[in-house]
């Protein structure tokens, strides 16, 4: 039986102006939360490897600079924001931007439970994107919802990280991207995976996000999810140097985190119980996508993000399920309306706040 519903939810900012502006405002409205997502961070290096100066750590997150300069600019002006209004140096919070990337060979490699519905397989029509976001359980205590509304681009709404730029979220223009871990050889030094969706969120169909990101040097893997008020939608697998596309089947993409794409299957690394979690992951989320197919809408929705039958590989996570991953954080976009259901995870523990652009 589902617990009884709470009304806790993520605080919610918005920030205007140029980048660097809007940086500012960041990191000063959430300063505290910023330095608690530094500690946390730092806290789960040492708990893994041996962690050198804080000036080495800085270093290391700063060779990624130039290739965030090179594609998105912008990112780096809200990141040198964030380090003005949060007082703390670039190279930190470049840090919280790439922690994955700088060491991955602990990093959580069971995360999220992504979905897109196109209308056909709705009740009303309005399509759907969204996932249940897991993450160690301390991101529920750092995430926010924010509304970014930059000078010449398109306005954003954005699940994340306190202090991180890109995570998930929709754009005012009507396309939804949200994203997966995945885990390959070859990660390298170029431009960091959790800023392919806020680079996606710059477009405003799927059929030109796509093409953007496969154009760029990526440091990483990543799976990105897609959907516009078109109809567009695509899963983009992407390892460095290649990627996959999948698109819906009877009007439905999922994905969890390994590859499905048949041209990545080599670039598998997930074995034993994760691979295992993963698929049982997606399985689920399938079957039940497919059983409520026509009957689709935000309150479906709701339920089959709160399911836990297949626990401990669920798509509802609670502390002690499997690793030390929660779902921090679950959501529901409909981007073609501009609206985005957040609830703070577990989803069954909590209720949904819907979000809108403010213009």
């Amino acid at each position: 039986m589902m617990n009884e519903t709470k009304s806790r939810e993520f605080p919610f900012y918005r920030f205007a102006g140029s980048d660097r502006q809007i940086g500012r405002q960041f990191g000063e409205a959430c300063r505290d939360l910023i330095l608690k997502h530094r500690d946390y961070a730092l806290e789960r290096l040492q708990k893994n490897v041996k962690v050198p100066s804080m000036e080495k750590l800085e270093e290391a997150a700063l060779q990624y600079r130039p290739y965030v300069l090179q594609y998105a600019p912008f990112f780096d002006e809200q990141i040198q924001g964030i380090s003005e209004g949060a007082g703390i140096p670039l190279g930190q919070a470049y840090f919280l931007q790439l922690r994955a990337e700088i060491y991955r060979e602990f990093d959580s490699t069971d995360e999220c439970t992504t979905y897109a519905v196109l209308a056909e397989a709705t009740q009303n029509g309005v399509p759907l994107i969204g996932q249940n976001a897991d993450l160690p359980a301390f991101y529920g205590e750092i995430g926010i919802v924010a509304e970014f509304v930059p000078d010449g681009r398109p306005a954003t709404l954005m699940v994340t990280p306190a202090g991180q730029v890109s995570y998930i979220g929709i754009n005012e223009l009507g396309l939804g991207v949200f994203a997966n871990f995945l885990v390959c050889d070859g990660w390298r030094t170029a431009f960091p995976r959790y800023m392919l969706s806020g680079l996606a969120l710059t477009k405003a169909t799927v059929h030109e996000a796509i093409p953007l990101i496969q154009s760029i040097q990526r440091a990483s893997s990543r799976n990105l999810i897609m959907l516009d008020k078109t109809g567009g939608a695509a899963d983009l697998e992407t390892v460095p140097l290649r990627t996959a596309m999948m698109e819906p089947t009877n009007g439905l993409l999922a994905h969890s985190n390994h590859f499905v794409g048949d041209s990545l299957l080599d670039e598998e690394r997930k074995v034993g119980e994760d691979l295992e979690n993963s698929r049982v992951r997606l399985r689920r989320m399938r079957t039940l996508l497919e059983a409520h197919h026509g009957r689709l809408d935000v309150s479906a929705m709701q339920k089959i993000l709160r399911d836990r039958e297949t626990a401990p590989h669920t798509l509802c996570r609670m502390p002690g399920d499997f690793g030390d991953s929660i779902t921090f954080a679950s959501v529901i976009a409909e981007p073609s309306l501009g609206n985005m259901w957040v609830a703070v995870g577990p989803p069954h523990q909590n209720e949904y706040k819907c979000y809108r652009f403010s213009r």
